[in-house]
């Protein structure tokens, strides 16, 4: 990471900060990951849906970045507020979230995470956590949830992370969103007797271990995305059963902000 980046952390302002995060995303999602199908506009470079008018658009600046390449970090959020009027949620296309929708808890959906290649280990991920936080507590959400990808789309060679997340982080079946049948994939492809730690952490993307580490669960059953070269599992993290130390965590991020 540039020594002399200069951050700013806010919401999309307008269409050319939207574009910025489309094109960040095109730069992660299809060239760095081998994503395409129908989202895919490989003449602009970008990477859209037609949610993306709906959703909040958290982005991370670099003001030293020229316009247009100025979004190095992006999340894209969803209240359930702004779903019901939507219509749906992005994570419908994959999971069936009747539970969650059924807790009557106020929901916000995470998605399309990325922080281009050149800021990856440095404050930028925390920079978005941070700011994530602010927006969790001042919109009062208590259920957070979202696919997030392993590469490729051969589950046999992904059967140690999957089987881990199924055995260890199951979400309660209260809140338990099941993938949908026509891409539906097992997680549960190693016995919980024969796992192995250390193989399964190996293979896990870093995002979903950060999720992990807060107290996260996941759905039931992985999500195959063969346009998106992913395989998908959701991710779901109720603020309420957050641990005392976790939850003071996004408390003092919150607190002295009007």
């Amino acid at each position: 990471m540039s020594e002399n980046a200069a951050f700013d952390i806010r919401l999309a302002r307008g269409r050319a900060d939207l574009e910025a995060s489309q094109r960040l995303r095109y730069r992660v999602f299809v060239e760095e990951l081998g994503g395409g199908g129908q989202t895919v506009d490989h003449d602009a470079r970008i990477e859209r849906d037609d949610l993306d008018p709906v959703y909040d658009h958290l982005l991370l600046v670099d003001r030293n970045r020229p316009e247009g390449e100025h979004v190095v970090g992006a999340y894209r959020l969803l209240t359930s507020d702004r779903a019901a009027e939507a219509g749906h949620f992005y994570c419908d296309a994959e999971y069936d979230l009747g539970p969650l929708r059924a807790s009557g808890r106020k929901l916000l959906e995470l998605g399309r995470s990325c922080v281009h290649p050149d800021y990856r280990g440095g404050a930028a991920m925390l920079l978005l956590w941070n700011a994530l936080a602010d927006y969790v507590l001042a919109h009062e959400v208590e259920i957070l949830f979202g696919v997030a990808s392993f590469h490729g789309t051969d589950p046999q060679a992904l059967k140690m992370p999957l089987a881990w997340l199924h055995h260890h982080h199951l979400a309660p079946e209260a809140l338990r969103a099941r993938a949908r049948p026509e891409a539906f994939q097992r997680m549960d492809l190693v016995s919980e007797a024969d796992l192995d730690r250390r193989a399964a952490m190996a293979q896990m993307p870093n995002l979903i271990k950060a999720y992990l580490r807060l107290g996260g669960f996941v759905g039931e059953g992985a999500f195959i995305d063969h346009p998106f070269n992913t395989t998908d599992v959701l991710l779901l993290m109720d603020t309420k059963a957050m641990s005392d130390k976790h939850r003071a965590f996004y408390t003092r991020r919150f607190e002295g902000k009007g």
